[in-house]
């Protein structure tokens, strides 16, 4: 269950890459790779994989629990948190996890940002014009 976790936040560490500068050039403490550009794929096939398993999981569970059922078809438990939690308590888990399917979304938002970012050239930066005398 621990590597579970490690393994799901080192994953999402991985999306700041899509916005940061060393999702393009590797850093220089990283062994082999310092100085060099991240390739394209690299970046965008994890990237894409992620934002379509993360809409597909959590668009599918939140649908399931709202239907009030589990993956599977069956009753939620009688233990679920939206059954027992009643008042604040069960405003703060809403708050909480109601944002889970826009995670995939977001994601995927991000790879094509990163995308176009890498794949368009910038545009030069005009030369001011200065009146001659």
């Amino acid at each position: 269950m621990i590597f579970l976790s490690v393994l799901s936040e080192l994953l999402a560490f991985t999306a700041l890459g899509l916005i940061a500068a060393w999702g393009e050039v590797f850093p220089r403490w990283t062994p082999v790779l310092r100085g060099r550009r991240v390739s394209l794929s690299a970046a965008m096939i994890p990237a894409a994989a992620g934002a379509i398993i993360l809409t597909v999981l959590w668009t599918t569970l939140a649908v399931q629990v709202a239907s009030g059922a589990t993956l599977q078809g069956n009753p939620l438990p009688s233990d679920f948190p939206t059954i027992t939690l009643h008042g604040w308590r069960l405003g703060l888990f809403l708050a909480t996890y109601a944002p889970l399917p826009l995670w995939g979304p977001l994601l995927g938002l991000l790879a094509i940002a990163y995308w176009r970012r890498r794949r368009i050239p910038a545009l030069p930066t005009p030369v001011p014009e200065y009146p001659t005398a």
